[in-house]
């Protein structure tokens, strides 16, 4: 019996590590994989970005975790600089054109620069996702870039080596628009954040948000909030030399959208297959897309269940990716596994700002029916006495009359940002906040007040839904 053909159409955390599962499942005379990606990199850290781009980690090799030429060792036949232009799902086969003919990392013929047609047994989309870009004036310039792949990475590096000025403008305040500030003022820039929203990082509440503006402040950062962008000034040789809001001008050498990504699903559109409200992939639980038996779908261009609220959700992270692979390569390779889904927890930082959320914010719980009651606390990392203790503010949702935890952000100092795990696994057991009470934490004066920081949280939030429940002469 001839082997099946698997193909998968991306490179990167979710492809790679369903081919590779799949690979170990099934030998090369059962399962074929091919697979294919457009840039130049393979099964790298995009997460590691802002960090290479800002001089702390060396790359872009440092964030590649497995080469194309370790793949190919593999039995997996990569083929790089390779783009999938069409996907024919009655046909069963894809149509892929090569980008670099003559060069690159790339083995295998195929016709200069021509398109042909590739038929597939079973076929995974691991396309991942794009960088938001507005269709504003002068926003495709040469010396604007958005940054999500390491190419794009390579792209701002060369720029701000060529760039005459000290200059940089970032265009959004969320999660990459803060770490790319941050990265820019490490190289040496002025740098200018200019962001829609009342604080920065619209993936904690305005009054979390708020500290983050702090810690900005204090880096040099100048963050202009509640502004809109209507385009980017060029100059004479068509470069990026300022962006303009309604009412200013902001001189720019370098211009770094941080307007966050949307799901790069072009092709199963095209192809007709289901998507979801923020335009990313709909699967079951095998990471199956729904209505298609011999198509699973991965990574940043797929939406996910969200455990807290019932709904899905397109959450762009490594994390998960690498988890769609396992449970796609799993299934393909005949074996069973299944992605239940997420409680939307991540963490960054600003300089020596701890940034954690997980969970629903306010406006996520409201938009969903869900009414709540909020805690915040001010605790420290440690035990007051002991020296280095750090403050941390720690933000607790819980539903009312319930008391179940919906939501945990976490701003402070060194110790702050990995205790939103804590709350992570309470959120995924659906446990209440009386139930986290009692939470066997380990508990020393170099790691913790005698009373964890989110446990003390836990305790205040538990006596506001005793407070509001019916009858309660509080």
């Amino acid at each position: 019996m001839a082997a099946q053909r698997l193909v998968v159409i991306g490179g990167d955390a979710a492809g790679m590590s369903a081919a590779s599962q799949a690979r170990r499942l099934k030998g090369p005379d059962e399962l074929e994989i091919v697979a294919f990606e457009r840039g130049h990199f393979s099964s790298y850290s995009a997460c590691g970005i802002p960090y290479w781009v800002g001089g702390d980690v060396s790359g872009p090799d440092a964030l590649v975790a497995r080469s194309p030429a370790e793949h190919r060792e593999r039995g997996i036949d990569l083929r790089m600089r390779t783009e999938v232009t069409e996907l024919d799902v009655e046909g069963q086969r894809v149509k892929v054109r090569e980008l670099d003919p003559a060069g690159g990392d790339r083995t295998g013929g195929g016709q200069s620069g021509g398109e042909r047609w590739t038929g597939y047994d079973k076929l995974v989309i691991a396309t991942g996702a794009r960088p938001r870009r507005p269709a504003l004036p002068g926003i495709d310039a040469p010396g604007v870039h958005g940054v999500q792949t390491l190419d794009d990475g390579q792209a701002l590096l060369d720029t701000l080596e060529k760039a005459e000025g000290r200059r940089a403008v970032v265009v959004g305040a969320g999660y990459i628009g803060v770490e790319m500030a941050e990265a820019l003022v490490n190289r040496g820039y002025e740098v200018t954040v200019l962001d829609r929203g009342e604080q920065p990082m619209s993936t904690l509440d305005p009054d979390m948000g708020k500290l983050v503006h702090s810690a900005m402040c204090g880096l040099g950062i100048e963050t202009v909030r509640g502004v809109s962008v209507t385009g980017v000034l060029l100059d004479a040789d068509g470069r990026a030399r300022a962006v303009t809001t309604e009412e200013a001008e902001y001189p720019a050498d370098v211009v770094v959208l941080g307007l966050g990504v949307r799901p790069e699903t072009a092709l199963a559109r095209d192809a007709g297959l289901p998507l979801g409200e923020s335009g990313g992939l709909l699967t079951d639980l095998a990471m199956r897309v729904r209505g298609h038996e011999d198509i699973w779908a991965g990574g940043d261009c797929v939406e996910v269940l969200d455990l807290v609220s019932g709904r899905t959700r397109h959450i762009a992270l490594g994390t998960h990716a690498n988890k769609h692979g396992q449970v796609i390569g799993s299934n393909v390779g005949d074996g069973y596994a299944t992605f239940p889904g997420v409680v939307g927890t991540a963490v960054s930082k600003v300089c020596d700002l701890e940034i954690a959320r997980t969970g629903l914010l306010e406006r996520q719980a409201t938009a969903v029916g869900l009414q709540f009651v909020t805690v915040t606390i001010e605790s420290s990392s440690r035990a007051g006495y002991y020296p280095g203790a750090r403050p941390m503010t720690v933000k607790m949702l819980a539903e009312r009359r319930t008391g179940r935890l919906l939501g945990v952000q976490i701003v402070g100092r060194e110790g702050a940002g990995k205790r939103v795990d804590i709350a992570a696994v309470a959120l995924t057991a659906g446990m209440t906040v009386e139930q986290m009470t009692a939470l066997d934490l380990g508990y020393a004066p170099p790691f913790s007040p005698v009373w964890d920081p989110v446990l003390v949280a836990a305790r205040k939030a538990t006596a506001a839904v005793a407070r509001d429940l019916p009858g309660h002469g509080g």
